[in-house]
């Protein structure tokens, strides 16, 4: 590949040589599910909701000014207050129509091809003084709980590994990971579909370098990662589903 063909991909030519008529969703085959399937004997932690405002005021110009990457985080765990604020803020749906679920971030076509996985290190639980296990846990976006998947020896190291020694990546409370299941936006868009995941990835990003200014918290994207180190360990397969993008998140001074 060269830097001109890399370049294509982020033009709107394409559209040109896509025959949409040929499309899964135009073809009448049925859509894909809005969230990957679960056990229901699955472990699972529910999030809390809330009127936001109440107890996170901060205003959106505020947030903005002093919206910056940071990577030094203190000791103090996340509160499951702050992480179900977190996970609704850049996932949370807000009405959910069958084959859709409109959500807080935008997605070409309402199609929302992200998952959110979590490498948990330091968060508090719902009664005071537990804390979460940690490990790696998937956020169930249509019921707003977390769904553990496993634990992991040495997650901390290998999270830092993974990201090609970013220290901040396993000195968080918990590391945010989202991974594109392509096939979501390919049903509709087809060979269209990459360059809008890519854009979807990066308006989740966004709204949580706000969110995280309304908590006291800070995070730093990441862009830069061992593609087929982070798929294994968060058990993908790497072609149907792989990692897109991360952000460690902690508590600051």
């Amino acid at each position: 590949m060269n830097l001109e063909q890399y370049r294509y991909f982020l033009k709107d030519s394409i559209r040109k040589t896509i025959d949409f008529s040929k499309t899964d969703q135009s073809m009448g085959i049925k859509a894909p599910p809005i969230e990957k399937p679960y056990s229901a004997e699955s472990k699972r932690i529910e999030l809390l909701t809330a009127d936001w405002d109440k107890f996170f005021n901060i205003s959106l110009s505020e947030a903005i000014k002093n919206r910056e990457s940071r990577r030094n985080y203190n000791q103090n765990p996340l509160t499951l207050m702050e992480l179900s604020f977190l996970l609704w803020a850049t996932q949370g749906i807000r009405i959910y129509a069958g084959d859709y679920a409109f959500r807080n971030v935008p997605s070409a076509g309402c199609r929302h091809a992200l998952e959110t996985y979590l490498a948990v290190f330091n968060v508090e639980g719902a009664e005071s003084g537990e804390k979460i296990d940690p490990g790696i846990y998937r956020y169930l976006p249509l019921t707003h709980e977390l769904l553990f998947e496993f634990s992991e020896q040495h997650l901390a190291e290998k999270m830092i590994k993974g990201t090609f020694g970013q220290i901040f990546a396993g000195k968080s409370a918990v590391t945010f990971i989202w991974s594109a299941i392509p096939y979501r936006m390919e049903w509709r868009y087809g060979l269209d579909s990459h360059k809008v995941i890519a854009m979807d990835a990066g308006h989740v990003g966004q709204n949580m370098y706000l969110a995280c200014e309304a908590i006291g918290a800070g995070t730093c994207a990441i862009g830069a990662y061992d593609q087929e180190y982070l798929d294994d360990l968060l058990r993908l397969d790497g072609e149907d589903e792989f990692t897109i993008y991360l952000a460690p998140v902690g508590k600051v001074d």
